[in-house]
């Protein structure tokens, strides 16, 4: 049961993740898949790729003796997107299409001894590992630049058998420097390929698939033939993928636990359904990002309950009101709703005041800003945007509204204040800014521009 940790955006603090740790082995993690993206300490012609929150290498070798001191198997993740690398001007040479950082150009050898780098300076920080996830998914242009329209020209080439010899070149380069780590890659790029392309492109001997669906009605009838196919073309295992956040809105703030918890029990009929000895685990993965380019969804703190719950019915085969106040217990929560978002949640877990004050935020900000001035009919009426700019207001109206303005804004900028303070404690300052830029400023200026434009009038 790996944790994934989406590092690509809203990185944690090292220290955070010490203290994390052994809450995730309570509940019953066996181990972490670790996306690192931009947040790994790349060095030499890498350091580019390094982002300016990136872990030291002290850092990374602390996170994972703790992890190994928990019992917790590291399981590293690069995905060949790249799009944190093709973004730089360095690179963008390598582009399958010149104006999209999405996929790189597969005909390059330059491509190959990038990745192959990359591969060599993440092994270099890890001991003993036994799997390496190399991602490739999604690669949605791989096959649309010149080469790749060139070699789709000859005679029996086609777009499957492009992907499969760049997932075949990838999985390689691991396989030759690193033959005790198995590569694993997710399945997206394979489900549509037929059993005999598969069979014959040589890649069911290099890798394990991942196969991954985040739904709260996956099916599961689909799945189990899935398998099946996959274990026809030859490979060895598979592994499953499910979620316990970032997969229900691009933006979300808050993580509905019902959906995760749903998504979960699918995958254990699933398991059941399946050959005890073709599933080698499951990552529980949990998106920061929907893209390298995308906003922020649910943070890791906010969405701790949901893991604990995901975590402990996967431990439990299902989910009872024993596991729920196990759960409760470790978490430190009086009530724990998965129906809902908890309006009233607070816990002891390491970032629960996070999760409390995001909740305020995110249920209650944009609401009473809104309904103060949307829906105040003295404001409406007596300090219209048309008052506002000509700073004319009726002295008696006022009384009616300022004092409801000021108090309004000073409330929720000392809530701000505290959930900065929380954030800080886990996050470097380019996230907790990122997040209050998209879901506090936008409320909360309106509101200040209010308070300012009466003070002016």
């Amino acid at each position: 049961r790996l944790v994934h940790l989406d590092l690509k955006g809203a990185p944690p603090r090292a220290a955070y993740l010490a203290e994390v740790l052994p809450l995730l082995r309570t509940l019953g993690a066996s181990g972490l898949l670790l996306e690192y993206e931009d947040t790994f300490p790349y060095a030499g012609p890498l350091g580019p790729l390094r982002a300016p929150h990136a872990y030291s290498p002290g850092e990374v070798r602390a996170v994972l003796s703790q992890a190994r001191a928990q019992g917790l198997e590291v399981v590293p993740l690069l995905s060949f997107l790249l799009q944190f690398v093709l973004k730089h001007k360095e690179f963008a040479h390598l582009r399958e299409v010149k104006v999209f950082p999405n996929a790189l150009n597969p005909h390059k050898e330059e491509s190959l001894a990038l990745v192959k780098a990359m591969i060599d300076q993440v092994m270099a920080l890890h001991k003993d590992l036994k799997w390496f996830h190399i991602g490739c998914d999604e690669v949605y242009y791989l096959g649309e630049g010149e080469e790749s329209k060139q070699w789709l020209q000859q005679q029996d080439n086609t777009p499957e058998k492009l992907c499969l010899s760049h997932i075949k070149a990838v999985a390689s380069c691991v396989a030759s420097s690193y033959p005790t780590v198995t590569p694993i890659v997710w399945d997206d790029m394979l489900r549509g390929i037929s059993e005999e392309t598969l069979t014959e492109s040589g890649v069911p001997q290099l890798v394990q698939p991942m196969i991954w669906d985040y739904a709260a009605d996956l099916d599961v009838e689909g799945k189990v033939h899935l398998i099946e196919k996959y274990r026809r073309c030859g490979f060895s295992k598979v592994w499953f993928a499910s979620a316990f956040k970032g997969a229900t809105g691009v933006n979300q703030s808050l993580t509905l636990i019902g959906h995760h918890l749903k998504n979960h029990l699918q995958w254990l009929k699933v398991a059941s359904n399946s050959p005890a000895d073709v599933l080698e685990g499951i990552a529980l993965t949990g998106w920061q990002r929907y893209d390298h380019f995308s906003v922020l969804c649910e943070l890791f703190p906010v969405a701790v309950p949901s893991l604990a719950v995901c975590l402990q019915a996967l431990e439990n085969g299902g989910y009872s009101e024993k596991t729920k106040a196990n759960v409760e217990k470790l978490l430190g929560m009086s009530n724990l709703e998965t129906e809902t978002f908890m309006s009233t949640s607070l816990g002891t877990f390491p970032g629960s005041d996070i999760l409390t004050l995001v909740t305020q935020v995110s249920f209650y900000l944009k609401s009473s800003v809104d309904e103060l001035l949307e829906r105040n009919r003295y404001i409406t009426g007596w300090f219209s945007p048309y008052h506002r700019k000509r700073k004319i207001i009726h002295p008696i109206i006022m009384h009616h509204f300022q004092p409801d303005a000021v108090s309004l804004l000073s409330k929720w900028n000392a809530v701000v204040q505290d959930l900065q303070a929380a954030m800080q404690q886990v996050f470097h300052e380019c996230t907790v800014e990122e997040w209050m830029e998209e879901n506090v400023h936008p409320s909360l200026q309106k509101l200040q521009q209010v308070v300012d434009d009466l003070d002016k009038a």
